[in-house]
């Protein structure tokens, strides 16, 4: 179950990230000394005898990218003449980040998180006799209960957050979320029943 959850929890951090395309400021470039603007181009900068490197803006690929690209590139804001003060901005930077969502990654994502809580499912039951022998039943159809909840009520959770945030990824967030609450509650279940009965064997799991 410790596996379980974390692969759920890295699974659903990992099919959160959203389809983006998000334009943002990046580093530019400062004037180091009072002057005046003597030269401008798509690459440089100069303020009386010193050069400014500008970085321009190259194209990069950015199909079938199964990572986020990112590209970054400044824009020159003065011109030939110009008199500018120390720490003006002479070229402002702007960084472009995009993430096409590549559909065969998310099939193979989506895949390996429902193999997981498959394994997951069985490894319930398992732990049902070792628990709860003197309850296997009423514990069982419990366990099948909640389980009959979680399939109705999800796709009702996971359409008022998309009403709410407008992200569609928003419901592997509370996946992520609620995969990390069920891995910090079995863990301290965990720890509290082998501190009652397994002193010993729970302080080596801890170390662990």
């Amino acid at each position: 179950m410790y596996w379980v959850l974390g692969s759920s929890v890295i699974f659903s951090a990992l099919l959160m990230i959203p389809k983006m395309d998000v334009t943002t400021t990046g580093p530019g470039v400062l004037a180091t000394k009072k002057g005046t603007i003597t030269m401008v181009s798509e690459t440089n900068v100069k303020i009386d005898d010193k050069d400014f490197a500008v970085n321009p803006k190259v194209e990069k690929p950015i199909e079938n990218s199964i990572f986020p690209t990112r590209n970054s590139w400044q824009e020159v804001v003065v011109s030939q003449n110009q008199v500018v003060k120390k720490k003006e901005l002479l070229a402002k930077g702007i960084t472009h980040i995009r993430f096409d969502a590549n559909m065969w990654v998310y099939l193979v994502l989506v895949i390996l998180i429902g193999i997981s809580w498959g394994i997951g499912k069985a490894a319930v039951y398992k732990h049902i006799p070792e628990y709860f022998p003197t309850e296997v039943g009423v514990v069982g159809g419990m366990v099948g209960m909640i389980g009959g909840l979680g399939g109705f009520f999800g796709p009702i959770i996971f359409g008022y957050l998309l009403t709410s945030t407008g992200i569609w990824s928003s419901s592997w967030v509370f996946i992520l979320l609620f995969s990390l609450v069920c891995l910090i509650w079995m863990h301290r279940t965990v720890t509290k029943i082998m501190n009652e009965k397994q002193p010993d064997l729970s302080k080596e799991m801890e170390r662990k």
